[in-house]
């Protein structure tokens, strides 16, 4: 078993001083170089960056980011076009992954997999004061998220599809945030996943505090939007643009439909995802398949439930009491995983 901990910061202000903040927060940790390393050993892709199309992009979704990418530039010394490169959610390859959803009207409860190096060990509260809605969730990418839920209760979680005949757009994880800061309810979430560009095809699971509940397939080339509790890895509409395999995604897909029909309360949910003898939590760390969190989501009471690894139990966030100044005394999550890696927060080298 490895342990693992996951930083919980905690920050009201705007976006340029959130940048600034996280800036100076991650000059003490290895995060940053943890990753230079990891790309230069894939040997990632190098790109022409236009800084005027992607401010353009951003102004259009999200004004505060480019704020905050300024505010990183400036606390780590960098200039505009490494920090767009690094953080704009615009140019870095997505690996695969794997990931659950499971949702009802009151809860949405989500199972995020991929290997642990890749993994930042942050979760973040954050309420601008400038732009945007306040929202909570882990990060990918340092400004992502890879799932949240913000001050109007609108839940989001996202799955890997493919990351082939890739195209000019955000990341997902860019695109989450962007949900989460922009968004007050399914509909206007469905509204910008049908505008914004996409990079790569990637599912979107959404739940709102009214118990709207929608899955928007999302590709470079086309939006499906439909209702469903459960989503995996696998486009039920979109099909053109499924991987070739997809067994571990259809398992998974069955298995939670089979054990739903018995789920009752919303802590049977998460033990659904969590427990490792279900059939849906993953010990695939080597393929990029291995859960490394489970969070569930309560929209109309804004709390938060959370765990890393597996057979867990949740830690608990009060959204709603964090909304009115009161902050979490909470420093870390800790967790353990079946695997010799550790997340990208920790040395890995």
């Amino acid at each position: 078993m490895q342990q693992v901990y996951s930083d919980i910061n905690q920050f009201r202000g705007t976006h340029y001083d959130f940048g600034y903040y996280q800036g100076t927060l991650l000059k003490n940790l290895p995060i940053l170089p943890n990753r230079k390393k990891q790309w230069a050993a894939k040997k990632q892709r190098h790109f022409i960056i236009d800084d005027n199309k992607i401010k353009e992009r951003l102004f259009q979704f999200a004004p505060g980011i480019w704020d905050e990418l300024h505010g990183l530039k400036d606390a780590l010394q960098m200039n505009i076009n490494e920090a767009i490169q690094d953080f704009g959610g615009y140019y870095l390859e997505y690996g695969r992954s794997g990931c659950s959803i499971y949702t009802n009207t009151d809860y949405m409860v989500r199972n995020y997999d991929n290997a642990p190096s890749t993994y930042e060990g942050r979760y973040l509260l954050y309420q601008p004061t400038d732009y945007g809605y306040a929202a909570l969730g882990p990060t990918m990418q340092i400004t992502g998220r890879t799932d949240g839920m913000n001050e109007h209760g609108l839940a989001m979680g996202y799955n890997f599809i493919n990351r082939k005949q890739s195209a000019d757009g955000f990341l997902c994880n860019m695109i989450g945030r962007i949900i989460l800061e922009s968004c007050k309810n399914v509909e206007e979430a469905v509204a910008l996943l049908r505008e914004i560009p996409h990079r790569h095809s990637f599912s979107y699971a959404l739940l709102d505090k009214n118990g709207m509940r929608k899955v928007v397939e999302a590709s470079p080339r086309d939006v499906v939007v439909h209702n469903a509790s459960i989503c995996t890895n696998h486009f039920q509409h979109l099909s053109e643009e499924n991987r070739f395999r997809m067994d571990d995604s259809l398992r998974r897909y069955d298995a939670i439909e089979s054990q739903s029909t018995h789920i009752h309360t919303r802590y049977q949910a998460f033990q659904m995802l969590n427990q490792s003898n279900n059939g849906i939590f993953s010990t695939k760390y080597g393929a990029w398949a291995g859960t490394l969190h489970t969070a569930l989501y309560l929209p109309k009471s804004k709390l938060a439930w959370f765990a890393l690894g597996g057979d867990r139990e949740p830690l608990l966030f009060d959204f709603n009491r964090w909304l009115q100044g009161k902050d979490t005394n909470m420093k870390r999550i800790k967790g353990e995983l079946h695997s010799s890696e550790v997340f990208a927060n920790m040395e890995l080298f």
